[in-house]
Protein backbone atom coordinates (compact mmCIF):
# COMPACT_ATOMS: atom_id res chain seq x y z
CA UNK A 1 0.00 0.00 0.00
CA UNK A 2 1.62 3.44 -0.80
CA UNK A 3 1.73 6.13 1.98
CA UNK A 4 1.25 9.95 0.29
CA UNK A 5 4.52 11.93 2.37
CA UNK A 6 3.59 15.29 3.65
CA UNK A 7 6.46 16.43 5.71
CA UNK A 8 10.15 15.51 5.98
CA UNK A 9 13.18 16.24 8.09
CA UNK A 10 16.88 16.02 7.75
CA UNK A 11 19.79 14.39 9.64
CA UNK A 12 23.40 13.70 8.91
CA UNK A 13 25.90 12.29 10.94
CA UNK A 14 29.38 13.38 11.92
CA UNK A 15 32.56 11.27 12.79
CA UNK A 16 34.29 9.40 10.13
CA UNK A 17 31.48 6.09 10.66
CA UNK A 18 28.70 8.33 10.69
CA UNK A 19 25.81 6.67 13.04
CA UNK A 20 24.16 3.36 13.14
CA UNK A 21 26.12 2.51 9.62
CA UNK A 22 24.70 5.16 8.07
CA UNK A 23 25.83 8.79 6.97
CA UNK A 24 22.39 11.35 6.59
CA UNK A 25 18.55 10.34 7.37
CA UNK A 26 15.26 11.70 5.64
CA UNK A 27 12.49 10.66 8.42
CA UNK A 28 9.16 10.89 6.21
CA UNK A 29 5.76 11.60 7.63
CA UNK A 30 2.33 10.98 6.45
CA UNK A 31 -1.04 13.80 6.94
CA UNK A 32 -1.27 12.77 10.83
CA UNK A 33 2.33 13.49 11.12
CA UNK A 34 3.10 9.96 11.76
CA UNK A 35 6.41 8.39 10.86
CA UNK A 36 6.45 6.48 7.70
CA UNK A 37 9.93 5.63 6.77
CA UNK A 38 13.64 6.57 6.83
CA UNK A 39 15.87 7.02 3.92
CA UNK A 40 18.96 6.02 4.91
CA UNK A 41 22.36 7.06 2.81
CA UNK A 42 25.45 5.39 3.00
CA UNK A 43 28.70 6.42 2.20
CA UNK A 44 31.14 4.19 0.14
CA UNK A 45 32.63 1.54 2.24
CA UNK A 46 29.99 1.74 4.96
CA UNK A 47 28.00 -1.15 5.15
CA UNK A 48 24.85 -1.29 3.66
CA UNK A 49 21.89 -2.85 5.43
CA UNK A 50 18.69 -4.17 3.14
CA UNK A 51 15.80 -2.30 3.22
CA UNK A 52 13.58 -3.51 5.60
CA UNK A 53 9.93 -2.65 7.17
CA UNK A 54 9.25 -3.02 10.75
CA UNK A 55 6.67 -1.88 12.96
CA UNK A 56 4.48 0.25 9.88
CA UNK A 57 8.26 2.03 9.38
CA UNK A 58 9.92 2.07 6.28
CA UNK A 59 13.42 2.09 5.79
CA UNK A 60 14.51 2.03 2.48
CA UNK A 61 18.75 2.76 2.41
CA UNK A 62 20.69 4.35 -0.53
CA UNK A 63 24.00 5.46 -1.59
CA UNK A 64 25.16 9.00 -0.34
CA UNK A 65 25.40 9.88 -3.89
CA UNK A 66 21.29 9.84 -4.28
CA UNK A 67 21.02 11.90 -0.98
CA UNK A 68 20.53 15.24 -2.95
CA UNK A 69 18.16 13.49 -5.84
CA UNK A 70 15.98 12.57 -3.17
CA UNK A 71 15.85 15.86 -1.99
CA UNK A 72 15.52 17.36 -5.57
CA UNK A 73 11.97 15.18 -5.38
CA UNK A 74 10.89 15.81 -2.05
CA UNK A 75 11.19 19.78 -2.61
CA UNK A 76 10.00 19.83 -5.99
CA UNK A 77 7.41 17.17 -6.60
CA UNK A 78 3.82 16.51 -5.39
CA UNK A 79 2.25 14.18 -4.51
CA UNK A 80 5.50 11.76 -3.21
CA UNK A 81 4.50 7.95 -2.59
CA UNK A 82 6.03 5.34 -0.68
CA UNK A 83 5.92 1.85 -0.16
CA UNK A 84 7.39 -1.35 0.61
CA UNK A 85 7.10 -4.63 -2.20
CA UNK A 86 9.36 -7.63 -2.55
CA UNK A 87 11.91 -6.10 0.41
CA UNK A 88 12.44 -3.35 -1.51
CA UNK A 89 11.27 0.57 -0.36
CA UNK A 90 10.24 2.66 -3.17
CA UNK A 91 9.90 6.27 -3.55
CA UNK A 92 8.29 7.76 -6.33
CA UNK A 93 5.73 10.42 -7.46
CA UNK A 94 2.49 9.79 -9.20
CA UNK A 95 1.91 10.08 -12.56
CA UNK A 96 2.64 13.68 -13.96
CA UNK A 97 2.14 15.83 -17.27
CA UNK A 98 4.94 16.13 -19.86
CA UNK A 99 6.02 19.96 -19.72
CA UNK A 100 4.13 20.93 -16.24
CA UNK A 101 7.40 22.57 -15.13
CA UNK A 102 8.78 23.13 -11.60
Amino acid sequence: MAIEVKKYHILFYGSPSGYQTNRAQIALYDNNNKTVAYIRFNDPGMFFENDYQSGGIIRMHLPSAMFQNVLDVLRNEKPIYIYFVQNRGFLGTSTEPIGEGE
